[in-house]
């Protein structure tokens, strides 16, 4: 943690605030993209993507799991969304899986998450749509099969939404989907077949 601190206090001296990119910060933000993923202290967006300041619009939680529209109670990632869409007029969204993902391997492994009540509440509803895909996820340590599931069926859960729904059926919105391999940093995207390909620079 010293170090974190350490780089914290220091930051503001290895920035050049002075910048004209810093000042324009400070007079709102117009990112390119709301992207979607885990909270994995391993998945980065922003050193993935290349990203600068103000480029993207985060919305991160356990397994990128976006709650279909008209779940009960207040939620963060419907809020992140509409008010990308609806406020920051974002017009491409990607959702980013990943390998090695321990909410995945919660799910593969059937873990008993009772002393996570948080956890196991979250992850509860995710758990159906992987079904098909969760047993044979049992050999692979990579969990590739299930992230890559979980980003389409998430996907979905956002084409649920009537911002969503309304951006889209208007060409004013692109919904993407990647799975990003934490051990080598190669990005798959999803195609219009519903497979993941890794796409030449």
């Amino acid at each position: 943690m010293k170090a974190l601190l350490d780089r914290a206090r220091a930051f503001g001296r290895r920035v050049d605030f002075e910048s004209d990119e810093y000042r324009k910060l400070a007079e709102g933000q117009c990112p390119e993209a709301l992207f979607i993923t885990c909270s994995d202290s391993r998945v980065i967006p922003a050193l993935i993507t290349g990203a600068r300041p103000g480029e993207i619009f985060e919305l991160r939680n356990a397994g990128n799991i976006v709650p279909p529209y008209g779940c009960a109670g207040a939620s963060g990632e419907v809020a992140t969304v509409e008010y990308a869409l609806e406020v920051l007029g974002v017009q491409d969204v990607v959702v980013c899986g990943h390998s090695h993902c321990g909410a995945m391997r919660a799910l593969v492994d059937g873990e008993d998450l009772s002393a996570l009540p948080g956890v196991d509440a979250w992850l509860r509803p995710a758990r159906p749509a992987l079904a098909e895909v969760l047993d044979e996820a049992e050999d692979d340590p990579s969990l590739s099969g299930v992230a890559q599931r979980n980003v389409v069926n998430q996907l979905a859960a956002l084409r649920s939404h009537p911002v969503v729904r309304r951006r889209l059926a208007e060409g004013e919105l692109r919904l993407h989907g990647w799975y990003y391999e934490v051990d080598t940093g190669r990005v798959h995207e999803l195609d219009a077949d519903d497979r993941f390909r890794v796409h030449a620079a």
